[in-house]
């Protein structure tokens, strides 16, 4: 391959910085093989309770310095079960960000309460606490707070909120398992803390999730709701024994994303078009650790060219880079009917059309794919022209073809 083609976007022909893609996951592990064939082993993949589970409880409440610890089948039911836990039902009203992960939303009108939906803050992206007061009815039955794209929500102000109003908190950590957040394990600062541990989480089972509270009595509604003659929503003792050398590990390899995230953050710098989620965050500094399950950046088209986030994207996946579009805003994918909102939430829909995400397992390998990461978004600045130049001309050649199809039929 000649210099000039090596230095184009790969989306034009260049080379890619990586052939092979973005890296799967999970990573192969020792431990994770060893729990495989120690369940194999012994039987435990097929029974129903047994000894890893009640570890894996033991370990997460020990880690989280909770009470319960409820295990469930996926973090989407988890939210259910906590909402559920706390008697929300028909005529509620849960407030959460416009901006937050959709089976948050849906699980509020699941159990037949009204989402009430609030701007987020432009610093971070995640929920507005000084627009939060004004969305309390004497119908709000529960905040719920998510932790996004490398972004916190100070806790300790949501929580003085909250107990002025007599309104539980659940807090939704699970794109961030291990994280601090002014000094606490993030879930463990709401009355209930939820995580997941789908196939693509930091901490990862296939699927899965966990409940955490220190109330025995929103403990034992969850309790009675999924024991149907047997547990409606288990997590398996396979599962549980794959999470627990997984939780071993997992401060080592968020402090590997931290450093990581910082390196790259630091070479995007020159990079007005992109503008890290984690370098400006709402909570205490000093005793604050984000988690990275998705890297969030806010994207300007503007600064690049008039490139379009989505062929930013494809720009960056065509490098073998997992860059993705962000959530869509909650407000811009639902019947008004379905939510309430405080204002036009411009926030919200501004990180709709704007965000963008990294994908986490990267984050674990080194500096100089960090390195490789910031060169592959410099030459695509450098080529977007050429790269919009392409994208007409291949949607001008689809729109003939199809005209040509179309005068055969």
């Amino acid at each position: 391959m000649n210099s000039s083609t090596q230095e184009k976007p790969a989306i034009l022909g260049g080379t890619p910085y990586f052939p092979e893609g973005p890296p799967e996951w999970p990573f192969a592990s020792p431990d994770i093989n060893q729990a495989l064939q120690q369940a194999q082993e012994t039987g435990l993949w097929g029974k129903y309770h047994g000894p890893c589970s009640q570890e894996l409880q033991q370990e997460l409440a020990a880690f989280h310095k909770t009470e319960e610890v409820i295990l469930c089948s996926s973090g989407t039911v988890a939210i259910e079960l906590a909402l559920r836990g706390l008697g929300v039902g028909p005529g509620d009203e849960v407030i959460l960000a416009a901006y937050d992960f959709e089976g948050n939303f849906k699980n509020i009108l699941t159990i037949g309460a009204t989402p009430v939906l609030v701007d987020v803050d432009s610093r971070n992206c995640n929920l507005d606490l000084n627009l939060l007061e004004q969305a309390i009815t004497n119908s709000t039955k529960c905040i719920l707070v998510s932790h996004l794209h490398g972004g916190l929500v100070p806790m300790s102000a949501v929580m003085n909120l909250a107990k002025k109003w007599g309104i539980p908190v659940v807090e939704d950590a699970c794109q961030i398992p291990g994280a601090k957040i002014e000094g606490r394990t993030a879930g463990s600062a709401g009355d209930i803390g939820v995580l997941s541990f789908g196939g693509s989480k930091l901490l990862t089972a296939g699927r899965g999730g966990a409940v955490m509270t220190s109330s025995p009595q929103i403990a034992q509604r969850i309790r009675l709701y999924s024991f149907r003659g047997n547990e409606a929503y288990p997590l398996t003792e396979l599962q549980a024994a794959l999470l627990i050398p997984q939780l071993k590990t997992l401060q080592n390899q968020n402090q590997k994303r931290r450093e990581n995230v910082k390196h790259l953050v630091q070479q995007l710098a020159g990079h007005a078009g992109l503008t890290s989620l984690y370098e400006v965050n709402t909570t205490n500094g000093t005793d604050s650790c984000p988690g990275f399950y998705k890297l969030g950046f806010k994207y300007s088209t503007e600064h690049f060219a008039g490139l379009s986030r989505a062929l930013f994207c494809a720009s960056m996946q065509a490098e073998g880079i997992a860059f993705y579009p962000g959530f869509r805003a909650l407000h811009t994918i639902h019947s008004k009917r379905r939510f309430k909102k405080m204002d036009a939430l411009p926030v919200a829909t501004a990180c709709d059309q704007n965000l963008v995400v990294l994908h986490h397992p990267i984050l674990l390998t080194g500096q100089k794919q960090m390195d490789q990461i910031a060169k592959a978004v410099l030459r695509i600045h450098q080529h977007a022209d050429e790269i919009i130049q392409m994208s007409t001309s291949c949607q001008l050649d689809t729109s003939r073809k199809k005209s040509e199809d179309l005068s055969f039929e």
